[in-house]
C-alpha cells in the first residue's frame, strides 16, 4: 500500500521552496512504481510564464526522463487541486493517479470549482483522491496570501 503522506510531505517542501522565492506556494511530485521521478514548485514569477506552475513542471521534466510524453501508471501528488491547465496536462500525458492536498474553490478541476474529470468528452479520466494532508497544504497558502495582504495594506499607509 502507498503511503500518500510521504510523497504529499515531499511536495509540501517542494512548496516552501517556492514560498521562500515568492511564488504561490504549491509543490508537486511524480512517482511511477514507488520512485520518485521529479519534483518542483510553483515558478510562473520567476520564469514569467503563466504556464510554470509546479504540475506543468514536473510533467514536463518526468517525460524527459522517461524519454515519453506518455506518463501511464504515474501518481501526481500536488499541494493544491489542479487548475483546468494542469488537468488538460494531466489528462493528455495520461497520469493514472493525481493526489492533492488542498481544495481550491475558486480554480480547481477537480470537483471544487468545476469537475472535469466528469466531463464524457474526456479520453482519459485519472483516479482523484483530495484531501491528503489537507490542513497542512491549505496553511501555507492561507499564510502566504495573508502575508501578501499585510504588505499591501502596510505599504499604501
Amino acid at each position: 500500500m502507498v503511503n500518500h503522506s510521504s510523497y504529499m510531505n515531499k511536495a509540501i517542501k517542494q512548496a516552501n521552496i517556492a514560498e521562500r522565492l515568492g511564488e504561490v506556494p504549491v509543490g508537486a511530485v511524480l512517482v511511477i512504481e514507488n520512485s520518485l521521478i521529479f519534483e518542483s514548485h510553483n515558478q510562473s514569477i520567476i520564469l514569467n510564464d503563466p504556464s510554470a506552475h509546479a504540475e506543468i513542471i514536473v510533467i514536463r521534466e518526468a517525460c524527459k526522463k522517461i524519454q515519453n510524453y506518455r506518463l501511464s501508471n504515474a501518481t501526481l501528488y500536488t499541494t493544491l487541486e489542479p487548475c483546468v491547465m494542469c488537468f488538460g496536462a494531466i489528462v493528455h500525458s495520461r497520469i493514472s493517479k493525481v493526489v492533492f492536498g488542498a481544495y481550491d474553490p475558486k480554480t480547481g478541476s477537480c470537483g471544487s470549482c468545476i469537475n472535469l474529470n466528469e466531463n464524457s468528452c474526456l479520453n482519459h479520466k485519472p483516479e482523484i483522491i483530495g484531501g491528503v494532508l489537507e490542513d497542512e497544504c491549505s496553511d501555507l497558502l492561507k499564510m502566504f496570501f495573508k502575508k501578501k495582504e499585510f504588505k499591501l495594506y502596510t505599504s499604501r499607509h
